[in-house]
Order: C-alpha cells, then sequence, then structure tokens
C-alpha cells in the first residue's frame, strides 16, 4: 500500500474518533457548568481548553460556555475543534478517494456540508448527539462493508489510539473543578459506557469500579486498555514478525509500555494520581503516533534511484 494512502485512513480513523470524543467530553462539562451554580466558570474553561490542548485566550478574557463551544465545537481554524477534525476526516477521504468506499465518502462529504458555523447554547446537546450519530455511521460503514486488510488496519489503528487518548482525556477532567467535578454516573454515560458498567459491577458506581472500568476492562471497547491493545493488534497484523526476537517496532513497544504500567499498577494507585497517570496515556498514544508515521509514512524522505545505472 502506497504510503500516502496508509497516512490518509490512518487520520480518517483518528478524525473520525477525535470528533466523537471530543463532542463526549463537551457535552458533560457544557452541562455541567450549566447546572452547577458554585463552579467558578472561567476557570473550568480554562481548564477544559488545556485538558483539550486549544489555544486559551489571555487572562483579561473571562470565558464563557459560549467561549468554549465556539473554540472546541465550530471553529473551522482550531485544530481541537469538532469542526476542524470533520473537515480534515473528509479531506484525508478525498486525498484517499481510490480506496475510500463512496458510501464512506458520502457520509464523510455529507457531514462535513451540514456542520453549522454557529451554535445556540440551548441546543447543543442535540449538535453533540448529531456528531456522535454521523461519527457512528462512518465507523459502521467501514466496519461493515471494509475487507480486513491493511487499509481497514490502518484505519481502526488510528481509531484506537485516539479513543484511548480521548478516554484519557475524559478522565483527566474528572478533576477540573474537584469536589465540583462531573460524577462518575455523568462520565459512564458519556461513554455509553453505563449499562455495560451496571451488568459488570451490578451496583452504583463507585470511583473504584467505574475508573477500574473505563481504564482496565478487556471487553468494553471504549476503556483505555482495549484500545491500546486493539492498537498494538492492529500494528503486528500490518507487518507480522517471523523473528525470534522480542518487540523491535518502536510504536508497538511505546503501546506494550504503557498498557503494563496499567495493568499490574493497583487501581487505587492510579485514582491518587488521575490526572498524571492520564498524561502518560496522552504523551505514550502521541509518540507512538510519531513513530507509526515515521515507520509508515515519512514526509521527508530523500528521493533515490533504484536499479542498475545506465
Amino acid at each position: 500500500m502506497l504510503s500516502r494512502i496508509a497516512e490518509s485512513l490512518f487520520w480518517i480513523g483518528r478524525y473520525i474518533e477525535r470528533s466523537d470524543g471530543t463532542a463526549r467530553i463537551l457535552d458533560v462539562h457544557l452541562q455541567l457548568l450549566l447546572e452547577d451554580p458554585w463552579i467558578e466558570e472561567n476557570l473550568a474553561c480554562r481548564s477544559l481548553l488545556a485538558v483539550m490542548g486549544a489555544e486559551i485566550p489571555p487572562d483579561d478574557h473571562e470565558l464563557t460556555r459560549a467561549d468554549v463551544l465556539a473554540i472546541l465545537a465550530v471553529d473551522r481554524a482550531q485544530p481541537a475543534s469538532i469542526a476542524y477534525s470533520l473537515g480534515a476526516a473528509r479531506e484525508n477521504a478525498r486525498r484517499a478517494r481510490e480506496i475510500v468506499s463512496t458510501e464512506l465518502w458520502e457520509c464523510l462529504n455529507t457531514t462535513r456540508a451540514k456542520m453549522p458555523r454557529k451554535i445556540a447554547v440551548e441546543k447543543t446537546h442535540e449538535f453533540f448527539a448529531w456528531v456522535r450519530e454521523r461519527s457512528a455511521l462512518a465507523v459502521g460503514i467501514q466496519e461493515s462493508a471494509a475487507s480486513r486488510d491493511e487499509a481497514w488496519h490502518f484505519f481502526t489503528l488510528g481509531r484506537s489510539l485516539e479513543r484511548a487518548d480521548m478516554t484519557a482525556r475524559l478522565l483527566a477532567t474528572r478533576s477540573l473543578t474537584e469536589a465540583s467535578g462531573p460524577s462518575w454516573t455523568t462520565i459512564l454515560r458519556s461513554c455509553g459506557a453505563y449499562e455495560s458498567y451496571l451488568r459488570t459491577y451490578r451496583g452504583v458506581p463507585s470511583a473504584r469500579n467505574a475508573a477500574e472500568f473505563l481504564l482496565l476492562d478487556r471487553l468494553f471497547p471504549r476503556s483505555i486498555l482495549f484500545s491500546v491493545s486493539r492498537a498494538e493488534q492492529s500494528l503486528r497484523d500490518i507487518e507480522p514478525r517471523n523473528t525470534r526476537l522480542a518487540v523491535t517496532d518502536q510504536a508497538q513497544r511505546l503501546l506494550g509500555q504503557i498498557r503494563s504500567q496499567l495493568e499490574y499498577r493497583p487501581i487505587m494507585d492510579i485514582l491518587h494520581d488521575l490526572p498524571h497517570q492520564m498524561d502518560l496515556v496522552q504523551e505514550a498514544t502521541s509518540e507512538a503516533s510519531e513513530a507509526i508515521r515515521q515507520r509508515y509514512f515519512p514526509t521527508n524522505a530523500a528521493p533515490s534511484w533504484v536499479g542498475e545505472n545506465v
């Protein structure tokens, strides 16, 4: 497969998942700001922008829910926004049009065209639900109709890395506003995990059990462990190893290290240092993404002749 095609598929998966994850995080926290009068809005908004990696306005500007919505939802020039992610997914699909299915292309094209430029604060929940539905449609098309070849593995690899990163960001926001932060029930619902959690633990969510479920559950698709393991499996399927040596691929090594750190550390230790642990997950996924870029689609490779000189 051409590295250009592989890179486009990788980023289509990442951007689709990023738009979905950003919508889930914003839905939780904007609703929390609306319902809790004791939260200091400016500080909470700045903390949320920092967690999402967005540019933060100067200190003399008092941030509101509307500002966060404008920056992280509809700003087409802001790399952390939903609008940017949907546009980038569509652009990468255009670049790989010869291998992207017609259904997926039409889905991404229609979603980008219908992306609003302004959203009223009272309409935010409906907008975030629409983003989640369009993301689920795009993923469903790929999952139901794509051959499990290299194209599917690069798409899944991008999705898995981004999902681990977005779940880590969502868990990191748990401590943004200290005691007024979102409850574990709210976080589980935002991940679509509440019913699955109840079937697994059969009780009211506690900090330990909810964190354990979202971090370490091997069967729930949005847990960090599941996402990292899926990314590792895709890397192994893209380039199977036929040697007796240990792991030599840098991306696999980075993902294996963070997976082991989470798997073999007591859950209460992780909870006591949750923001830092989630930072480590984000760093690992970022470094793994860079290792994948250098290995499979380097952009600065010098051209060279292949064959006999004449």
